[in-house]
Protein backbone atom coordinates (compact mmCIF):
# COMPACT_ATOMS: atom_id res chain seq x y z
CA UNK A 1 0.00 0.00 0.00
CA UNK A 2 1.55 3.27 -1.24
CA UNK A 3 0.83 6.84 0.89
CA UNK A 4 0.74 10.22 0.32
CA UNK A 5 0.37 13.39 2.00
CA UNK A 6 -2.63 15.39 1.45
CA UNK A 7 -3.12 18.77 3.08
CA UNK A 8 -6.56 19.84 5.14
CA UNK A 9 -9.01 21.33 4.00
CA UNK A 10 -9.46 24.67 5.43
CA UNK A 11 -12.48 26.79 5.80
CA UNK A 12 -13.22 30.22 4.57
CA UNK A 13 -13.53 31.33 8.32
CA UNK A 14 -10.44 29.72 9.29
CA UNK A 15 -8.68 31.62 6.94
CA UNK A 16 -9.42 34.41 8.31
CA UNK A 17 -8.64 33.57 12.29
CA UNK A 18 -4.96 34.23 11.33
CA UNK A 19 -1.20 32.90 11.46
CA UNK A 20 -2.68 30.46 14.66
CA UNK A 21 -5.22 28.44 12.23
CA UNK A 22 -2.34 28.88 8.83
CA UNK A 23 0.21 27.47 11.21
CA UNK A 24 -1.99 24.17 12.16
CA UNK A 25 -3.15 23.62 9.04
CA UNK A 26 -0.07 23.15 7.29
CA UNK A 27 0.40 19.60 9.34
CA UNK A 28 -0.55 16.95 6.62
CA UNK A 29 -2.84 14.29 7.42
CA UNK A 30 -1.90 11.05 6.02
CA UNK A 31 -4.24 8.89 3.94
CA UNK A 32 -4.31 5.21 2.43
CA UNK A 33 -6.38 4.95 -0.34
CA UNK A 34 -5.90 2.43 -3.14
CA UNK A 35 -7.60 4.57 -5.79
CA UNK A 36 -4.84 7.24 -4.98
CA UNK A 37 -1.67 4.89 -5.43
CA UNK A 38 1.01 6.49 -8.04
CA UNK A 39 0.07 10.21 -7.15
CA UNK A 40 2.98 12.22 -6.73
CA UNK A 41 4.15 14.45 -3.96
CA UNK A 42 1.81 16.51 -2.10
CA UNK A 43 -1.80 15.75 -3.51
CA UNK A 44 -3.88 19.01 -3.20
CA UNK A 45 -7.48 18.53 -3.07
CA UNK A 46 -9.68 20.54 -5.53
CA UNK A 47 -11.59 21.82 -2.71
CA UNK A 48 -8.69 23.11 -1.15
CA UNK A 49 -9.35 26.61 -0.58
CA UNK A 50 -5.88 27.76 -0.13
CA UNK A 51 -5.04 31.06 2.27
CA UNK A 52 -5.85 34.30 2.68
CA UNK A 53 -3.38 36.80 0.86
CA UNK A 54 -3.77 39.03 3.93
CA UNK A 55 -1.45 36.16 5.98
CA UNK A 56 1.49 37.08 3.46
CA UNK A 57 3.05 39.91 2.03
CA UNK A 58 3.63 39.89 -1.57
CA UNK A 59 4.36 42.96 -4.17
CA UNK A 60 1.75 45.71 -4.02
CA UNK A 61 1.37 46.17 -7.68
CA UNK A 62 -0.12 42.24 -7.81
CA UNK A 63 -3.06 43.80 -5.44
CA UNK A 64 -6.35 42.70 -6.75
CA UNK A 65 -4.66 40.17 -9.39
CA UNK A 66 -4.75 37.35 -7.41
CA UNK A 67 -7.34 35.07 -5.72
CA UNK A 68 -5.29 33.51 -3.16
CA UNK A 69 -2.39 31.62 -1.99
CA UNK A 70 -1.86 27.79 -2.89
CA UNK A 71 1.30 26.57 -1.77
CA UNK A 72 3.58 29.15 0.63
CA UNK A 73 7.26 29.52 -0.41
CA UNK A 74 7.99 28.28 2.66
CA UNK A 75 6.41 25.12 2.24
CA UNK A 76 7.52 25.15 -1.30
CA UNK A 77 11.53 25.21 -0.03
CA UNK A 78 10.62 22.18 2.50
CA UNK A 79 9.27 19.90 -0.08
CA UNK A 80 12.30 20.62 -2.15
CA UNK A 81 14.77 20.38 0.72
CA UNK A 82 12.79 16.68 0.62
CA UNK A 83 13.23 16.47 -3.09
CA UNK A 84 17.31 16.77 -3.11
CA UNK A 85 17.52 14.07 -0.56
CA UNK A 86 14.92 11.50 -2.33
CA UNK A 87 17.50 12.34 -5.17
CA UNK A 88 20.66 12.14 -3.50
CA UNK A 89 19.64 8.70 -2.31
CA UNK A 90 18.31 7.22 -5.31
CA UNK A 91 21.16 8.10 -8.04
CA UNK A 92 23.86 7.11 -5.20
CA UNK A 93 25.87 9.70 -4.85
CA UNK A 94 26.81 10.04 -8.36
CA UNK A 95 27.77 12.97 -10.97
CA UNK A 96 25.07 14.72 -12.15
CA UNK A 97 24.56 17.03 -15.14
CA UNK A 98 20.73 19.01 -14.69
CA UNK A 99 19.54 20.40 -17.54
CA UNK A 100 16.58 23.35 -16.12
CA UNK A 101 13.75 24.01 -18.24
CA UNK A 102 13.32 27.98 -18.41
CA UNK A 103 11.61 30.09 -18.00
CA UNK A 104 9.72 29.07 -15.07
CA UNK A 105 11.71 26.12 -13.55
CA UNK A 106 14.95 28.45 -12.77
CA UNK A 107 13.94 29.66 -9.11
CA UNK A 108 13.04 25.56 -8.50
CA UNK A 109 16.26 24.52 -10.15
CA UNK A 110 18.35 26.79 -8.06
CA UNK A 111 17.08 25.88 -4.68
CA UNK A 112 16.96 22.23 -5.22
CA UNK A 113 20.60 22.43 -6.72
CA UNK A 114 21.43 24.34 -3.42
CA UNK A 115 20.29 21.34 -1.27
CA UNK A 116 21.55 18.94 -3.56
CA UNK A 117 25.14 20.96 -2.66
CA UNK A 118 24.64 20.89 1.06
CA UNK A 119 23.64 17.08 0.74
CA UNK A 120 26.69 16.71 -0.74
CA UNK A 121 29.11 19.08 1.64
CA UNK A 122 28.06 16.89 4.54
CA UNK A 123 28.87 13.37 2.78
CA UNK A 124 31.84 11.22 2.68
CA UNK A 125 31.88 11.92 -0.96
CA UNK A 126 32.31 14.43 -3.61
CA UNK A 127 29.00 15.03 -6.14
CA UNK A 128 30.01 17.03 -9.48
CA UNK A 129 26.87 19.08 -10.39
CA UNK A 130 26.87 20.30 -13.35
CA UNK A 131 23.88 23.09 -14.91
CA UNK A 132 22.81 23.42 -18.26
CA UNK A 133 19.72 25.94 -18.77
CA UNK A 134 16.83 25.32 -21.98
CA UNK A 135 14.07 26.38 -23.78
CA UNK A 136 11.59 24.67 -25.10
CA UNK A 137 10.31 26.37 -28.65
CA UNK A 138 7.09 24.80 -30.58
CA UNK A 139 6.43 25.42 -34.13
CA UNK A 140 4.27 23.68 -36.93
CA UNK A 141 5.98 21.44 -39.87
CA UNK A 142 4.74 21.06 -43.54
CA UNK A 143 1.96 18.61 -41.78
CA UNK A 144 1.01 20.98 -39.29
CA UNK A 145 2.05 18.79 -36.65
CA UNK A 146 3.60 20.60 -33.73
CA UNK A 147 7.51 19.70 -33.53
CA UNK A 148 9.58 20.74 -30.81
CA UNK A 149 12.87 22.54 -30.63
CA UNK A 150 15.61 22.45 -27.72
CA UNK A 151 17.08 25.91 -27.16
CA UNK A 152 20.42 26.88 -25.68
CA UNK A 153 22.24 24.57 -23.72
CA UNK A 154 26.15 22.92 -24.54
CA UNK A 155 26.06 20.74 -27.07
CA UNK A 156 23.82 17.92 -26.49
CA UNK A 157 25.63 15.12 -27.48
CA UNK A 158 27.74 15.86 -24.38
CA UNK A 159 24.84 14.10 -22.67
CA UNK A 160 26.39 10.55 -23.60
CA UNK A 161 26.98 8.67 -21.00
CA UNK A 162 25.60 11.03 -18.31
CA UNK A 163 23.19 11.07 -15.49
CA UNK A 164 21.19 13.67 -16.14
CA UNK A 165 18.36 15.39 -14.39
CA UNK A 166 15.65 17.20 -15.95
CA UNK A 167 14.04 20.05 -13.60
CA UNK A 168 10.83 21.94 -14.29
CA UNK A 169 8.37 23.99 -13.13
CA UNK A 170 5.12 22.00 -14.57
CA UNK A 171 3.97 19.79 -15.62
CA UNK A 172 0.61 19.11 -17.19
CA UNK A 173 -0.78 17.15 -20.25
CA UNK A 174 2.49 15.47 -20.31
CA UNK A 175 3.08 15.56 -24.13
CA UNK A 176 5.57 18.49 -23.79
CA UNK A 177 8.20 16.27 -21.38
CA UNK A 178 7.28 13.27 -23.63
CA UNK A 179 8.66 15.03 -26.69
CA UNK A 180 11.61 16.43 -24.60
CA UNK A 181 13.09 12.93 -23.15
CA UNK A 182 12.43 11.84 -26.88
CA UNK A 183 14.84 14.00 -27.94
CA UNK A 184 17.51 14.15 -25.01
CA UNK A 185 17.15 9.58 -25.33
CA UNK A 186 18.71 9.99 -28.89
CA UNK A 187 22.25 11.04 -27.49
CA UNK A 188 22.04 8.24 -25.39
CA UNK A 189 22.49 8.93 -21.67
CA UNK A 190 23.36 6.59 -18.64
CA UNK A 191 20.57 7.43 -16.96
CA UNK A 192 17.40 9.95 -17.24
CA UNK A 193 15.16 11.27 -14.38
CA UNK A 194 12.77 14.49 -14.22
CA UNK A 195 12.19 16.73 -11.41
CA UNK A 196 9.34 19.18 -11.56
CA UNK A 197 7.82 21.30 -8.86
CA UNK A 198 4.20 20.96 -9.73
CA UNK A 199 1.84 17.98 -11.24
CA UNK A 200 -1.24 19.85 -12.72
CA UNK A 201 -4.65 17.18 -12.70
CA UNK A 202 -5.67 18.06 -16.13
CA UNK A 203 -8.30 16.60 -18.34
CA UNK A 204 -6.13 16.05 -21.24
CA UNK A 205 -3.13 14.35 -19.45
CA UNK A 206 -1.87 11.50 -20.78
CA UNK A 207 -0.50 9.72 -17.80
CA UNK A 208 2.50 10.98 -17.92
CA UNK A 209 4.32 10.95 -14.25
CA UNK A 210 8.08 12.84 -12.93
CA UNK A 211 10.41 10.78 -11.22
CA UNK A 212 9.97 13.42 -8.67
CA UNK A 213 7.54 15.78 -8.08
CA UNK A 214 6.96 18.45 -5.57
CA UNK A 215 3.12 18.98 -5.07
CA UNK A 216 0.04 17.67 -7.50
CA UNK A 217 -2.39 20.19 -7.73
CA UNK A 218 -5.99 20.60 -9.55
CA UNK A 219 -6.20 22.12 -12.81
CA UNK A 220 -5.89 26.01 -11.44
CA UNK A 221 -4.35 29.00 -13.36
CA UNK A 222 -1.25 29.05 -10.67
CA UNK A 223 1.99 31.84 -10.98
CA UNK A 224 4.40 33.29 -8.45
CA UNK A 225 7.73 31.12 -7.80
CA UNK A 226 9.21 31.82 -11.11
CA UNK A 227 5.82 30.81 -13.02
CA UNK A 228 4.43 33.82 -15.26
CA UNK A 229 1.71 34.90 -17.10
CA UNK A 230 2.66 36.97 -19.75
CA UNK A 231 6.63 37.45 -17.72
CA UNK A 232 4.57 38.90 -15.02
CA UNK A 233 4.32 36.83 -11.35
CA UNK A 234 7.73 35.41 -11.68
CA UNK A 235 8.61 37.96 -8.70
CA UNK A 236 5.66 36.62 -6.81
CA UNK A 237 7.38 34.47 -3.60
CA UNK A 238 4.63 31.91 -3.09
CA UNK A 239 2.51 30.49 -5.68
CA UNK A 240 -0.77 31.79 -6.16
CA UNK A 241 -4.08 31.44 -8.41
CA UNK A 242 -4.65 34.27 -10.45
CA UNK A 243 -7.59 36.09 -10.32
CA UNK A 244 -9.96 36.79 -13.52
CA UNK A 245 -9.04 40.66 -13.31
CA UNK A 246 -5.40 39.83 -12.83
CA UNK A 247 -5.77 37.69 -16.33
CA UNK A 248 -7.26 40.56 -18.01
CA UNK A 249 -5.30 43.10 -16.72
CA UNK A 250 -2.10 41.29 -18.30
CA UNK A 251 -3.70 39.84 -21.49
CA UNK A 252 -1.56 40.82 -24.54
Amino acid sequence: MKYRWVLKQQTKSQRLEGTRVFSRSLIGSLWEDRELQGAPGVWIKDNWPGYDLNLFTYPQHYYGDLEYVLLPRGIIVDRIERLAKDIMKDLGYCDILILCVLKGGYKFCMDLVEHLKNISRNSDRFVSMKVDFIRLKFCRNDEAMDKMQIIGGDDLSTLAGKNVLIVKDLVGTGRTMKALLSSIEKYKPNMIKVASLLVKRTPGSDGFRPDYAGFEIPNLFVVGYALGYNEYFRDLNHICVISEHGKEKYRV
